[in-house]
């Protein structure tokens, strides 16, 4: 992720080169579009950054906000011996906070490999005192509760030396100034063929970094062709922050709603594949200790119900403790949020976007002939909302399914709901459309 650095800002608006080519012969397989399917139905996920730069509790682009030399920065995973790490806690975790995915760092831009690669040494099997593939641990686990397992991995690389020519970062690691451009694509495709050979099935790719090198050719015709080979279903995704290139099955956006850009780097064009945004419960990815900026439930709510309602998934972010522990505030958070759909999901897994486009007040989701109105603001003691074009047969509260009182007028559906009836996080009107 690159959010959290600030000074980078002007670089993140530049363009990429139209030169990029991806894998423009592709076909998704029945399996692939059936995943689709599934994904765009799922809603909710949890994201999990974890790697070594949690030993410094500053978030996971420490080594280059700090500019720590590559050869000092390999003496962190020497102190890296997460004891506490329990698969089954974390995959049980994101089952109680309804998450039906996680979506968790395989390599980040340091280069460090959170699994057993055979390409290089710089992995925590090879380098560290805990010498165990947690990601094989979590994947193993993840099969056996039944939750879909996605891996990110970053294009972009401080550590390797064939990273080269330099991207817009990574410029004080002390890396010698030359480097093969395609060995270390090589060593790229070898990770993520490991990655997608040796875990079982796994959910898809979640890349990211491509925007360090705009202009590079990353070969994304061989790498997309080599994932849809070995695993079809598969789903491909970039954090490139421009329209889905073709190979890629979803297209995501961070700490964004999908067309929009408050961020300052979010592509405004939404192309036609299932959608998804980030965000984190505080202000970082990776552990950071001092940051305690804690969104609440009920903002994390909103962001998951507008997410819903702007056709998106919602990958919710965790930055786990060095030790393997995921830190209370985040854990109360996951599970509040799993009370909330364990009432309310109906109105959210299996929707698509409502007919009615994100408000103010709150969004639409629809699910066949049935109308969610999502109210997270209420504006007064009547809602004014544009005609939905077809007949209401029932107006009713989500939550006990007392009658709502309702007028369609020309042009006009009024929603008349009692003060006292309105929900802490969300009120959910369920509209009955006939046929």
């Amino acid at each position: 992720m690159r959010s959290g650095n600030l000074y980078l800002l002007p670089i993140l608006a530049l363009a990429f080169s139209l030169g990029v080519v991806a894998q423009t012969d592709y076909r998704p397989s029945r399996d692939n579009l059936e995943a689709r399917r599934w994904f765009q139905e799922a809603k909710f996920g949890l994201f999990i950054h974890w790697g070594i730069y949690s030993l410094l509790g500053d978030g996971e682009w420490v080594m280059n906000n700090r500019r720590i030399r590559a050869r000092d920065y390999e003496k962190l995973a020497q102190f890296f011996n997460p004891t506490e790490f329990d698969p089954r806690e974390w995959v049980a975790l994101a089952k109680a906070a309804g998450a039906r995915y996680i979506t968790i760092t395989s390599k980040h831009h340091d280069g460090f490999a959170m699994f057993d690669s055979q390409v290089t040494d710089w992995d925590i099997v090879d380098r560290t005192p805990y010498k165990r593939d947690v990601l094989k641990m979590l994947a193993d686990e993840c099969h056996k509760q039944g939750i879909k397992l996605f891996f990110y991995y970053s294009q972009l690389d401080w550590h390797h030396p064939d990273y080269y020519p330099r991207g817009a970062t990574g410029h004080e690691a002390g890396r010698p100034a030359q480097g093969e451009w395609d060995k270390y694509l090589d060593f790229m495709d070898a990770q993520l063929r490991e990655l997608l050979t040796n875990y079982g099935p796994i959910g898809g790719i979640w890349f990211d970094g491509m925007w360090d090198k705009p202009d590079a050719d990353w070969r994304l015709a061989k790498t997309y062709k080599m994932i849809h080979d070995l695993q079809p279903q598969a789903l491909i995704g970039s954090n490139h922050h421009r329209a889905p290139l073709p190979g890629e099955d979803f297209q995501m956006f961070e700490k964004d709603f999908p067309g929009k850009n408050t961020a300052g780097f979010n592509t405004t064009e939404v192309g036609a594949l299932p959608l998804e945004t980030c965000d984190t419960i505080n202000n970082s990815w990776g552990y950071n200790f001092t940051d305690n900026g804690f969104k609440s439930t009920r903002a994390l709510i909103h962001y998951l119900v507008r997410a819903a309602g702007s056709d998106a998934n919602f990958l919710l972010n965790v930055g786990p403790m060095p030790n393997g522990k995921i830190q209370p505030e985040f854990v109360a958070r996951l599970r509040e949020i799993g009370r909330w759909l364990k009432q309310n999901g109906e109105a959210i897994y299996g929707t698509r976007g409502g007919p009615i486009a994100p408000r103010p007040w709150g969004v639409t989701t629809q699910k066949g002939r049935t109308v969610y109105v999502h109210v997270l603001d209420w504006p007064d003691a009547s809602l004014i909302l544009p005609a939905l074009g077809r007949r209401i047969n029932r107006a009713r509260l989500l939550s006990d399914g007392s009658a709502v009182r309702y007028e369609e007028r020309a042009g006009e559906l009024l929603l008349h709901i009692p003060p006292r009836r309105v929900e802490e996080h969300d009120t959910i009107i369920v509209l009955e459309l006939a046929p």
